[in-house]
């Protein structure tokens, strides 16, 4: 089997596919309160996207994620899943979601393969949550991890933005909070992507290392060598299974170890998240409709493309105009 190899000998077994740019939250870090989204024209379709996510599959990447905006609120997402959970060769099939719809989807999407969960929750006060949301309803994300976990995935994580002075009195809460619940949790240092209005980045910006210290004040943390083939660092605590999780883009560079892609929605596909290199697969899906070999040819010819590092500051600057929502998780 051919396997991704970049320049520096880092072989790319994870692809993270972002099936829409809409979400029904405006994460303050995420995006604008007003956005303006995607034509439907320049969007991949259910057909392009399985068929992109059956490419990476047949050139040994092992792992896929599916991300937005929210998965959830793209129509078709629960075919979509089924399609890619049945491909031979995929060994981890998970998804990150605001959680707000996974009462009425959790059960369907755990019997099309879908394995493991991300969902980001950044605060555990209704109001604040609000806040930070801009029009999330802490009720039903709580609601929705509860059913996932009914509905008998394997791991389910919590994904934390820690934001100095807006949400870092809150993390040893929403530490208990996912021992309580017996969940896993990554916190995450919030990274330049697109020119948010809400607050400044330079200010707000908290440091795992930081983090980790409050965490350390209530429960020492054991360095893990568990990974999910994500940039998390796992630590675990004496007394619970709940592993903790740090993903520090600025602090702790996980470069040297990337083994990961990123497909748009609109099929660009993204060799790093802090740098704009990408190569355009929408052209050939609609060039040569159906043409697997030319698909697999253009990600191929986009290796050496993959940078040996990102460049993040945390000064504030915008380093990548594209908003997270168009990245994808």
């Amino acid at each position: 089997m051919q396997e991704l190899i970049d320049d520096f000998g880092r072989r790319v077994s994870y692809v993270r596919i972002s099936v829409t740019d809409r979400c029904d939250f405006r994460c303050v870090y995420c995006m604008s309160e007003e956005m303006t989204f995607l034509p439907r024209a320049q969007v991949l379709t259910l057909e392009e996207l399985e068929m992109v996510a059956r490419a990476f599959v047949e050139l040994g990447v092992e792992k896929i994620r599916l991300t937005g905006g929210e998965p959830l609120v793209r129509r078709g997402i629960e075919q979509l899943v089924g399609n890619i959970g049945a491909l031979p060769g995929l060994k981890d099939f998970a998804m990150t979601t605001n959680g707000a719809s996974l009462v009425k989807h959790a059960q369907v999407l755990r019997e099309g393969g879908l394995e493991r969960l991300n969902i980001s929750l950044d605060s555990l006060n209704p109001e604040r949550f609000r806040q930070l949301t801009r029009t999330g309803d802490l009720d039903k994300v709580v609601a929705g991890l509860r059913a996932a976990r009914a509905a008998g995935f394997s791991r389910i994580k919590l994904n934390a933005v820690i934001l100095k002075g807006r949400n870092d009195d809150e993390v040893l809460d929403l530490v208990e909070f996912a021992r309580d619940e017996g969940l896993d949790i990554s916190f995450i240092e919030e990274m330049p992507l697109g020119d948010v209005s809400d607050h400044s980045r330079a200010e707000t910006f908290c440091s795992s290392d930081e983090v980790k210290a409050l965490i350390e004040a209530r429960y020492p943390l054991t360095a893990s060598d568990e990974s999910t083939a994500g940039p998390s660092r796992y630590f675990r605590m004496a007394d619970s299974e709940t592993r903790i999780g740090f993903i520090s883009p600025h602090s702790h560079n996980f470069c040297s170890s990337c083994n990961r892609v990123r497909v748009t929605v609109e099929g660009r596909l993204l060799l790093c998240l802090g740098n704009e290199h990408s190569v355009d697969l929408r052209e050939v899906l609609r060039r040569y409709p159906g043409d697997m070999e030319a698909l697999k040819a253009r990600i191929i010819e986009a290796m050496p493309l993959k940078p040996e590092r990102h460049h993040f500051t945390t000064d504030g600057d915008v380093q990548v105009v594209r908003f997270m929502n168009m990245t994808g998780g």
